[in-house]
Parts: C-alpha cells; structure tokens; sequence
C-alpha cells in the first residue's frame, strides 16, 4: 500500500509587519485515502486421488504445466490476486484416508472446486458417491465440476459425466459449472485450458 508523506518546510522569513510568519491556526495533515477494499474469497478444490487436483491449481496460478506432480499426501494451498480480489486456492488430498477430512473444510468455502478423472470409468461412481455426500451438507455452496484429461482419446465427454455424476439431480438452487479442462503439456493450446476456470473464479 502507498503512503504519503507530508513534508512542511519552514522559510525562516518574516511577515511585513517584522513578525514571524506564525499561524494561529494548527496544522491540518490532508485525510488519508481510504484503503482499497479487497474481498477474500476461498476456493476449495477436491477429487479423487489421480483427478489432476494439484496439476489444476499449478496451472490456475502459473499459467503454465508441468510433466509430472507428485500426489497430495495432505493438501495444498496457494494465493491468487487480481485487483479487487484476493483467493486462496486449497486442496486436499483425495486418496481414500483423506476423503473423511474433506467435510471439515467445506464451512469455510465461497466455492467448491470437484475434479473428475474423465479416463477413471472405474470410479465414476466412487466420485458421484462423494460429491453427492458433500453436497448434501452444504446444499447452496457453488459448484464447478472439471471434467479433467479431456486430451485423451478415450476421456468422457462433459456430457456424459454429467450424467454419471448425476449432476441434473442437483436442482436449481446452486450455481453449478462444468467445464472441459485438461492441464497437460500436450494441450496448451487446446480450447480446455484450465484458464476457462481462472476467468470463472475471477468473475
């Protein structure tokens, strides 16, 4: 944050009449401005071991991939700015241990982040079973699902998670997303980029 600094200078001079220049007056420093309001907001991102959790949140932030991200043993977090707005991005890991804590952070939420392996058929239910369950806690917390590894050739299309993960059943009373992402060196430039995510979040 800028500061001002007020800086007065004495003449050493004399008025007209050979008094001191002497105010009567005390000295009045100009208002501080007022400190811009920045509104916080806190992003929880979840998923399943393997979704592409910490890939995703690299990327949100970095804006650029890496070829390989070890898995979240506990969480990670990170700090994204932009005027007006300050977000922290926290996730948590998703392998089955760490799924019991997930509901303990979704009180401090403003929006829910859930990552889907688009690839992982087998655990399509696993990931509806979950989501579901944390929904149900919090049933007007915002939602955007990323149906992830949209670059592979067999990946689902959103679509058709949007039928595996039975996201109709939500209702009209949570704002709800879907997006096609991929997080990968192979699809930079590809129309799924993560950024579609930043841009949401942002506005």
């Amino acid at each position: 944050m800028d500061t001002i600094q007020l800086h007065l200078a004495g003449n050493g001079g004399t008025g007209g009449w050979g008094e001191p220049l002497v105010s009567s007056q005390p000295l009045k420093q100009p208002p501080r401005p007022a400190a811009p309001q920045v509104e916080w907001k806190q992003v929880l991102v979840l998923g399943l071991d393997g979704a592409g959790k910490s890939s995703v949140l690299h990327y949100i932030c970095s804006q650029t991939a890496r070829k390989r991200i070890p898995p979240t043993l506990g969480f990670n977090s990170a700090q994204l700015q932009v005027e007006g707005l300050e977000m922290d991005l926290l996730e948590v890991g998703g392998s089955q241990n760490l799924r019991a804590y997930w509901s303990h952070y979704l009180s401090g939420a403003h929006v829910l982040v859930f990552v889907v392996d688009s690839v992982d058929r087998e655990r399509l239910l696993t990931a509806r079973q979950e989501l579901h369950a944390l929904l149900a806690q919090e049933p007007r917390l915002p939602l955007v699902v990323l149906a992830n590894k949209q670059d592979k050739s067999d990946a689902l299309s959103t679509e058709e998670l949007r039928e595996e993960l039975a996201l109709q059943a939500l209702g009209s009373q949570r704002e709800l997303f879907l997006l096609p992402t991929s997080a990968t060196w192979a699809s930079l430039s590809t129309a799924t980029s993560v950024l579609h995510l930043r841009s949401l979040l942002v506005s």
